[in-house]
């Protein structure tokens, strides 16, 4: 779905931070939304976070370093990291160029309830309409 030039799946769970989940069962998919890649600029480096962490719901997952910025991103879900994807660590330019394929990290969810606490993509439409406008 687009709003204006920002392009969003409608097959996300979204935060408030601008990170995405995708849930499959009990894994967590996340990364960050095309709104988000654009306001960070482009990417330079991620630290990505350590497999076998305990994150909480909207603690601190990880930094990416922009030539203007350097930003947390906050997991949309409790869990434990899994997997990272190496691939971004090495050309963390992917989450610029592809938002939705470049994922960050998978997590075992501890608590798919949480999902509560994300917005649909309808949600998140009328939520990042109002900051798009301003």
């Amino acid at each position: 779905m687009d709003i204006g030039t920002y392009s969003f799946r409608d097959d996300l769970f979204y935060s408030k931070t601008h990170e995405w989940v995708k849930i499959e069962g009990d894994t967590c998919i996340i990364g960050i939304n095309d709104y988000s890649q654009r306001e960070i600029g482009e990417i330079a480096y991620i630290e990505l976070p350590v497999r076998g962490n305990n994150i909480k719901q909207f603690g601190l997952l990880c930094q990416i370093e922009s030539v203007k910025t350097v930003l947390d991103i906050f997991s949309p879900m409790s869990g434990s990291i899994i997997e990272t994807n190496k691939e971004i660590e090495n050309s963390p330019e992917l989450l610029n160029s592809k938002p939705y394929d470049s994922w960050i990290c998978r997590m075992k969810c501890a608590n798919l309830e949480e999902k509560i606490n994300l917005m649909s993509i309808n949600e998140y439409i009328g939520f990042i309409e109002d900051i798009i406008d301003k």
